[in-house]
């Protein structure tokens, strides 16, 4: 595992977006499993602005590591937002964009994802493996969308889940933890002072760590990097 702590968000978005495109530079085709949330919509406004010459987009394959099962043009929509502040100011082809269909029954959705991973990714040991996975973590502790009241998502056999917000009980789409560890490498992104308790426990592996998911998040590759703000950090 690998920590950067960085000043604020926009620092983290800088070192992220470095990462990621030496990462990018070379390979010939890569996957990218996208996360949603505030820290990703200043990362993406970086490539926009800083790496849209830079990095061949042609050879980049997005996917998402779960979305909310809403229309692809409702302001809570994963898909939405990055297409707003990524996509559409990038020259990247269409058929380069695998969306979640939030929209659809989430059971039927789920199936469907999990077998566009298993069509469109190598699979190691019969799980799909991603080039990256993004992630966020919520200051309960989730990631993707695994919460802890669901944790037993993380092992299920499904490569992709239903799961339910526990306030809004929002139905979401979500790979599950075999996904994400999997991976060849993975990255946290996670900013905010709401989020040091978390991060304190998680990686300080504090009694009772293991009953949120994001401190299930172990890539077998070992390629574990967290990106912290100073406010995330605070506690460590």
């Amino acid at each position: 595992m690998e920590l950067r702590k960085c000043k604020d968000k926009n620092e983290v978005a800088q070192a992220f977006a470095a990462y990621f495109a030496a990462l990018v530079a070379d390979a010939t085709v890569f996957h990218l499993a996208l996360s949603g949330g505030s820290t990703p919509k200043v990362v993406f406004d970086l490539l926009a602005s800083e790496y849209s010459s830079k990095i061949d987009w042609k050879k980049i394959h997005f996917y998402w590591g779960d979305e909310r099962c809403v229309s692809p043009i409702d302001e809570q929509s994963n898909y939405k937002m990055t297409v707003e502040h990524l996509f559409s100011k990038i020259p990247i082809p269409r058929e380069n964009i695998h969306r979640i269909l939030g929209e659809r029954d989430p059971t039927a959705e789920a199936m469907r994802y999990a077998n566009l991973l298993e069509i469109n990714l190598e699979r190691v040991a019969g799980i799909p493996q991603f080039d990256l996975v993004m992630l966020g973590m919520g200051d309960d502790g989730h990631t993707a969308s695994i919460f802890p009241h669901q944790i037993a998502l993380w092992e299920t056999k499904d490569h992709c889940v239903v799961a339910t917000h526990p306030d809004s009980g929002q139905k979401r789409v979500s790979i599950n933890g075999q996904v994400i560890n999997t991976a060849k490498a993975v990255a946290f992104l996670v900013t905010g002072a709401n989020k040091a308790e978390k991060v304190d426990e998680i990686l300080n592996r504090k009694k009772g760590f293991e009953k949120y998911p994001a401190a299930l998040v172990q890539p077998h590759s070992g390629a574990l990097l967290w990106f912290l703000d100073q406010e995330a950090a605070a506690l460590l």
